[in-house]
């Protein structure tokens, strides 16, 4: 049987105080009114009362609202800490493909930018009055030293060395089966080679690079067989023999350069609408014209004909200038404005070919392009520089003209021979392969890689690459075509019959008109 507890225990369960409490409760209460004194008879105030020990069912109503999270604690700020930030990642923020390959493209274009390939191989006005004053019997004096004395404004060690890098980087971004990474790779690699051919000039390794950049007059056409050489001896043939005084009126040059550059300005606003392309006059340039990204430099004191100018307009504006414009206004393809040694062939062929389908060039010009291939091919095979000079007068050039066709030639090189400047053996070959390149897509039904030609600075192998990314916004098509272009349908048509003509027995047909010709007497 439980013992029966104690009364006061059992009042104090029910929540009542015993009888005997009340005196002791009574008596702490009285002590507590009743402020002590310190020694100096001053009163002590009380003690803060400790807060009573909280229930069961207050301790959990607190621990619960311990675990919700606090809000921000506006009395003191410092209570309340900032959220915590994630560390970037190593690699950085995703990339697209285009972006990839505009970035690298940028790289390219700037790692490029202070070199000038004809600026750094250029001679000065002494070394022809020195040629002059040695009654054409000395060489000039253009070797190493003097090519050391001219500054190319980089290091060609560090430039290369920087082509190799973005080489490395594509290679590392794209991979090696990539058609784009492939085209940027190559220009990298020239632009790097093009670099090694400037710190050689003067030597024999300046050729060897030239050579290997811009071709050789040895090299074979894609048949195999013939060679760039044997087109030159072929069209030397023909076009020495053509009597120009039977083909029709002459063009007298009268036109001063300014009046020059103020017809062709007119001509290019028509042309090139708000691009505003600029034709101005330059007292510094060798040759009569050149083009640069947006402008076009005619030569102060050079005079002009009216068929000089429709070929400067052909020639200089829709081609050079229009596949830079078109080149410029990639926003990913950035370096298709820029025309690295491997786009050579294709530029300075379309532009000659345009002056064909237009009608515009003549056959002495058709000549000057054609004995620098074989001028190159002679410096090659050892002809020096004054051997070059004199086989340009037994072919009826001023001495002026010789000077400068052979300085063509020899610039950067070595003049003893044997080691010329190849860039000149670019342009005939070029109108061959352009021409098969427009025929064979017409014939193969590929016609909308025709118009790619003129979208930058490219290689023949560029244009399938070049045409497959337009949809994905990776290459925009070119805005500035040719008339002929736009229209293909001139050419198709041209084009169609230049296919069979190939395949009649060119011997045989000519054979069968020359006697008809004999029998006219």
């Amino acid at each position: 049987m439980a013992e029966r507890a104690p009364s006061g225990e059992a009042e104090r369960r029910k929540g009542k105080e015993p009888d005997d409490a009340k005196p002791e409760r009574e008596a702490k209460a009285e002590k507590a009114e009743k402020p002590e004194k310190n020694g100096n008879g001053r009163s002590v105030p009380p003690p803060a009362a400790s807060p009573p020990a909280p229930d069961s069912k207050t301790a959990s109503k607190a621990d619960s609202r311990a675990d919700r999270p606090s809000g921000p604690n506006l009395q003191d700020p410092q209570k309340d800490p900032h959220p915590s930030i994630p560390p970037l990642p190593a690699a950085g923020p995703w990339r697209s493909y285009k972006e990839i390959v505009a970035q690298i493209a940028t790289k390219i274009v700037e790692a490029q930018r202070p070199i000038r390939v004809l600026q750094a191989i250029r001679w000065d006005g002494s070394i022809e009055e020195e040629f002059r004053k040695s009654r054409f019997r000395e060489l000039p004096k253009a070797d190493a030293d003097y090519y050391a004395k001219q500054e190319l404004g980089f290091d060609p060690k560090e430039k290369a060395a920087e082509f190799e890098e973005i080489a490395r980087e594509i290679d590392r971004e794209l991979g090696e089966s990539d058609a784009i990474g492939n085209i940027l790779t190559s220009t990298a690699i020239e632009y790097r080679d093009v670099v090694r051919m400037l710190g050689s000039r003067g030597t024999p390794l300046f050729y060897g690079y030239s050579r290997k950049l811009y071709g050789s007059c040895k090299d074979k056409f894609p048949d195999g067989k013939t060679s760039l050489r044997d087109l030159g001896h072929l069209l030397y043939e023909i076009l020495t023999n053509i009597d120009e005084t039977l083909l029709g009126m002459k063009y007298e040059r009268t036109i001063e350069a300014p009046d020059a550059a103020a017809e062709l300005n007119q001509r290019f606003a028509a042309y090139f609408g708000d691009s505003a392309v600029r034709v101005e006059v330059d007292d510094t340039l060798l040759s009569d014209a050149a083009a640069g990204s947006d402008y076009v430099k005619v030569r102060s004191g050079a005079k002009f004909s009216t068929r000089d100018i429709d070929i400067l307009e052909v020639y200089e504006g829709w081609v050079h200038v229009a596949t830079s414009l078109n080149g410029q206004a990639q926003t990913v393809a950035k370096w298709l404005s820029k025309g690295p040694p491997r786009t050579t062939t294709v530029q300075e062929g379309l532009a000659a070919l345009c002056e064909i389908f237009t009608f515009r060039t003549y056959p002495r010009r058709a000549r000057r392009l054609n004995d620098r291939v074989l001028a190159v091919d002679k410096a090659e095979d050892g002809a020096s520089f004054i051997d070059v000079f004199e086989w340009f007068r037994t072919e009826g050039y001023d001495e002026e003209e010789c000077f400068h066709n052979t300085r063509r030639i020899f610039r950067g090189g070595v003049v003893e021979g044997g080691a010329p400047f190849t860039k000149d053996a670019c342009y005939c070959k070029g109108i061959v392969l352009n021409y098969a390149f427009i025929r064979s897509a017409i014939q193969h039904n590929r016609v909308d890689l025709i118009p790619f030609l003129f979208v930058g600075k490219v290689a023949h192998e560029d244009v399938p690459v070049l045409a497959r990314r337009v949809n994905d916004g990776v290459v925009k098509p070119p805005h500035y075509l040719p008339p002929m272009f736009r229209d293909l349908n001139g050419l198709a048509i041209w084009m169609a019959y230049s296919t069979f003509f190939t395949r009649l027995g060119g011997d045989a047909i000519s054979d069968y008109y020359a006697k008809l010709f004999a029998r006219a007497g």
